[in-house]
């Protein structure tokens, strides 16, 4: 008892933590996460750049407001981010400090609720990734569990009721300080252009501590499903739930919904249903990939999304030389197929082929000859090896070499 003491738990409870968070080193090692992943400047408008110019002063007086207890987060600014299709979606930027302070708590407690965490919730937990969801996902459908519930949260981080994860934290921890901070990140105030609210619910989907808190209000939905037997397969509030029969899914399917509504979320209705995914038209989506007629495809919305990103690369008005062009295109590409290279081998030459009419468009209106695009002279004048030879990466020549390495490999 007295070495659980010293490490600062008591019973089932973690009682000593706030000291932990503003230890130097911990606030030092939030810091550079957060310098890591860059991202805008909150309401305050300090940006990285500046936080970094005298961010031994910084961390240094964020330590002494912690301590003294006078630390207060400021309110969160949104934005929204474009989507697939004009829609778009609510992004909440804390300010620099305040993902600090996030980092460096997320880092004291996350160990604490790792322990309990499930294997089948895969969303943003230490060593484990979507190409680790995909693998478990493929490996159930091979066993034989095609029936798949294909779930929906809708607005999941906006509508994540605020007393029930505190309820679940204050189970594992009883530090008051620790456990004020928490509350008043739920509690920041949001600010929209000239808009000002206190949300009712909801955690603002882009602080450093959301990932966590959303984890842990869906682990009591992990643990149920488990133990009644049901494979499911989560990343955030993204999951599948694959089963033997149409009996069983549909089962599974009543069971999430009687979850859901006493946990105060609602199921998108146009977005959850049931399928057998060895049939057209009855697959599902799930990280970007579609699983239908037994096969693995690259769904519509990300097949736009690399698209948008082709075009506003290749503008017809960008002023740059074709090598550094190319140069920028590269690893964009390399790294899109590397998460989708499992998908169909159809997808990859029609984008290939997308990507050098950009060029070759982007060609002729550099040479001044806007009518020839339709023309076999283009091709003729600039073949793909014309762009190989600049270095383009292209996925269909990456996916015949890894072939050839796998046949050699046998």
């Amino acid at each position: 008892m007295l070495a659980a003491l010293d490490n600062g738990v008591k019973g089932n409870k973690w009682f000593s933590l706030i000291d932990k968070a503003y230890r130097p080193s911990t606030l030092q090692r939030a810091w550079e996460q957060v310098k890591a992943n860059r991202g805008a400047a909150g309401i305050d408008g300090q940006s990285i750049e500046r936080f970094a110019a005298q961010a031994e002063r910084h961390l240094s007086e964020l330590a002494k407001d912690l301590e003294a207890g006078h630390y207060r987060p400021q309110a969160v600014r949104r934005v929204e981010i474009p989507k697939a299709g004009g829609k778009t979606r609510p992004l909440g930027i804390p300010t620099v400090k305040d993902r600090i302070v996030q980092a460096a708590v997320k880092r004291v407690i996350e160990p604490i609720f790792e322990k309990d965490f499930l294997p089948t919730s895969y969303g943003f937990r230490p060593g484990k990734g979507c190409k680790d969801a995909l693998r478990e996902v493929d490996k159930h459908l091979k066993e034989g569990h095609i029936h798949v519930v294909d779930a929906d949260l809708k607005g999941y981080f906006d509508s994540i009721p605020h007393d029930l994860p505190q309820a679940r934290i204050e189970e594992r921890i009883s530090d008051g300080r620790l456990l004020d901070l928490l509350a008043g990140w739920l509690r920041q105030d949001i600010v929209k252009e000239l808009e000002r609210w206190t949300p009712t619910g909801g955690t603002p989907q882009g602080a450093v501590i959301s990932p966590l808190l959303a984890n842990l209000y869906l682990h009591p939905l992990d643990e149920r499903m488990a133990k009644l037997g049901y494979r499911m397969v989560r990343y955030a509030d993204d999951f599948v739930i694959l089963c033997a029969s149409a009996e069983q899914a549909q089962a599974a399917l009543e069971e999430v919904k009687a979850w859901v509504e006493a946990n105060g979320l609602t199921l998108h209705p146009d977005k959850t249903h049931v399928g057998d995914c060895r049939i057209d038209g009855q697959g599902f989506e799930f990280l970007g990939y579609r699983f239908e007629a037994g096969k693995r495809w690259v769904r519509k919305k990300s097949l736009q999304g690399f698209k948008d990103k082709i075009r506003e690369k290749t503008r017809r008005t960008r002023g740059d030389s074709l090598k550094r062009i190319i140069a920028d295109l590269t690893p964009m590409i390399r790294g899109w197929y590397g998460y989708f290279k499992h998908a169909h081998p159809w997808t990859f030459p029609t984008l290939d082929g997308f990507v050098r009419r950009r060029l070759r468009a982007l060609l002729r209106k550099q040479e001044k000859r806007p009518g020839l695009g339709k023309c076999l002279a283009d091709h003729k004048r600039w073949p793909n090896a014309y762009f190989a030879a600049l270095g383009l990466f292209t996925m269909t020549e990456a996916r015949r070499l890894a072939s050839q390495s796998r046949c050699g490999n046998h």
